[in-house]
């Protein structure tokens, strides 16, 4: 399984001279399997650079499966110009929760006045599919959903291959359960063992205080659940579009200084939007 970060940033792309090292595109991840399928999850500002790369590879189907409609990880579908071919094919999949279906879910984004294209003018070949409990498998890959703590609700996700686990949590509050959300050990047992954890870790504790109940975590609270869980690789992910590449390195060294004093042996870095994780 390869895994590939296209955007990692929350909320709102950003960019300049302080936003380098970990870019200021939002949240898109891309998975490919043993076989060389592909899986895209959500699409934020970053699927379009992916978009991009898979014209100039020629790969025309994938699966897209989303964890919530909020803006910051479904603003770039319009820019995805796979969609715009004749010869793509996509299998598009996750929980409506307020929309009536997944077709509604991103469909209005390009409603009028919102875009100049209308989504029925997509030549795209699409194809729906509502997931909101039970796993399901994308060939060689077996998912399993689980609920977030977030407003409106959202879901996340664990992709195992070949006895491999990636667990992707983001816009997931662990110090506050917001309505359809779960307990911080329905998200240890969820996360037990795994391969890689990606988690929301967006706040410091200074900034919490006025953030509380928006639907992210402290990143010291994300960096408990990684130890506690026992997973080998923790990325921290849902940067705030305000954290410079100089604060990022702050958080990111400090979860470290954790670690090391624990004498664990936990690999801890933040998703930056062209990192490769192989597993």
């Amino acid at each position: 399984m390869i895994i590939r970060c296209w955007g990692s940033r929350g909320s709102i792309p950003v960019s300049g001279k302080e936003y380098l090292r970990y870019g200021g595109d939002t949240t898109c991840m891309e998975i490919r399997t043993k076989d060389d399928d592909i899986i895209i999850i959500d699409a934020g500002s970053g699927i379009r650079r992916l978009g991009n790369r898979l014209l100039d590879e020629k790969r025309f189907q994938y699966t897209i499966i989303f964890t919530h409609a909020h803006w910051d990880h479904i603003m770039g579908f319009p820019f995805f110009k796979p969609l715009y071919s004749k010869k793509t094919r996509m299998t598009m999949l996750g929980c409506p929760f307020a929309q009536s279906s997944v077709k509604h879910m991103i469909s209005k984004i390009m409603a009028p006045p919102n875009f100049p294209v209308n989504f029925e003018d997509a030549k795209a070949d699409i194809t729906y599919h509502d997931i909101c409990e039970n796993s399901f498998r994308v060939n060689s890959i077996t998912v399993e959903p689980i609920p977030l703590s977030h407003p409106n609700q959202g879901m996340g996700y664990k992709f195992t291959e070949d006895g491999k686990s990636f667990v992707f949590l983001t816009d997931n509050e662990l110090s506050f359960k917001h309505p359809g959300g779960l307990d911080y050990q329905d998200y240890l047992d969820f996360s037990r063992g795994a391969d890689l954890l990606i988690h929301d870790a967006e706040y410091r504790e200074d900034e919490y205080k006025k953030t509380k109940a928006w639907g992210h975590s402290l990143y010291k609270d994300a960096l408990k659940l990684a130890i506690e869980a026992g997973v080998r690789k923790f990325g921290l992910f849902h940067l705030n579009q305000e954290r410079f590449d100089q604060g990022v390195d702050e958080i990111v060294d400090d979860c470290r200084k954790t670690i090391k004093d624990r004498d664990l042996s936990l690999e801890c870095f933040a998703l930056d939007q062209n990192m490769e994780i192989n597993l």
